[in-house]
């Protein structure tokens, strides 16, 4: 699952792109997952789940999940004997507000669901149910206890989803790229996703390699720039032992697919410093649509090719969505 790729033949007649640009990678995004608490945190994400399902033919399924800490608070506290009542109550009301978004998706396919007990178990079972390809989530960045906080739902996701996620943190608008949101008030479709550029950053894990086939399959599909950055954070040495910049130059240039078919040559990139710092300001000079990143399998410590921390902090601070890729 999640962003597959296949190698398509395109016969010459058929072929409606530049004829020196022939796009052969076909993604396929099926069934894409929102996961929502109705907060204007979701609502940011939401422009962007639309997008991608009416780029891709997908359909949308929009969950909540009621747990027992939330319908508690809401109640303000009740005995034992009223729970059934009031999950019926609080399943009735999230339905209704699921039926509210989904009468603004104009014709994309979609399904609803909602869900009671732990978040992530409940979204999990979905998931596997659906054959969900992409989990698009909104995210809030606070700072506490000297670290950024993304909020127990996007860190459970990130941690522990199977296909691509794609994260919309507090600085995305919900409008970047997404040029008719604005004119057409509150509904979300259709509307045209643009991704112009597109920066990959990787530490260079066991999977990077299809991890960034799978970003020059994205480029490819939307004729994007594509950047490939590594971060070397310890420099203290390379002034006696320049070794490292050569081999790392040339093991970026390497994970450039030799079938890739873009409209742009790829750029690679070597930076010095704070991983996190430098990928968001690349992204930023550049003035990326969009930052991919690899990811492991869930029961791999830390879910993220790059260290939790550095993922963390690049998804709470990005001015654009931020993506993460299985191999």
């Amino acid at each position: 699952m999640a962003l597959v790729e296949a190698n398509i033949q395109v016969e010459e007649s058929k072929k409606n792109i530049r004829p020196e640009v022939e796009t052969r990678t076909a993604i396929a995004v099926k069934n894409v997952l929102l996961a929502t608490d109705f907060s204007a945190t979701s609502e940011a994400a939401l422009p962007y789940a639309t997008a991608i399902c009416r780029r891709f033919g997908s359909t949308l399924h929009l969950a909540h999940v009621l747990s027992d800490a939330n319908v508690l608070l809401l109640s303000g506290g009740v005995d034992y004997v009223s729970m059934g009542t009031l999950y019926e109550d609080a399943h009735t009301e999230a339905g209704q507000k699921l039926d509210a978004i989904s009468s603004r998706l104009e014709g994309i396919p979609h399904r609803n669901h909602v869900r009671h007990g732990q978040v992530w178990k409940s979204l999990e079972g979905i998931v596997a149910e659906n054959e969900i390809d992409l989990i698009v989530v909104g995210t809030h960045g606070r700072t506490g206890l000297g670290k950024l906080l993304l909020g127990s739902v996007a860190e459970d996701i990130l941690r522990h989803a199977p296909c691509a996620v794609l994260t919309v943190g507090p600085k995305v608008s919900g409008r970047a790229k997404l040029p008719a949101f604005q004119d057409r008030g509150r509904d979300l479709a259709p509307v045209e996703l643009e991704l112009r550029q597109i920066l990959f950053a990787t530490d260079f894990a066991s999977n990077a390699p299809l991890v960034a086939q799978k970003a020059a399959a994205l480029a490819e599909n939307f004729r994007a720039k594509l950047t490939l950055l590594h971060v070397i954070e310890d420099y203290t040495e390379l002034g006696s032992r320049p070794g490292p910049i050569e081999g790392n130059a040339s093991r970026l240039r390497e994970l450039i697919p030799l079938d890739a078919v873009l409209q742009y040559p790829p750029e690679t990139l070597l930076e010095f410093g704070s991983a996190s710092e430098r990928i968001l300001q690349v992204a930023s000079e550049r003035e990326a649509d969009l930052i991919v990143l690899g990811a492991r399998a869930a029961l791999d410590v830390g879910s993220t090719h790059l260290p939790w921390s550095t993922a963390h902090h690049v998804i709470a601070q990005a001015y654009c969505p931020v993506l993460t890729l299985h191999g």
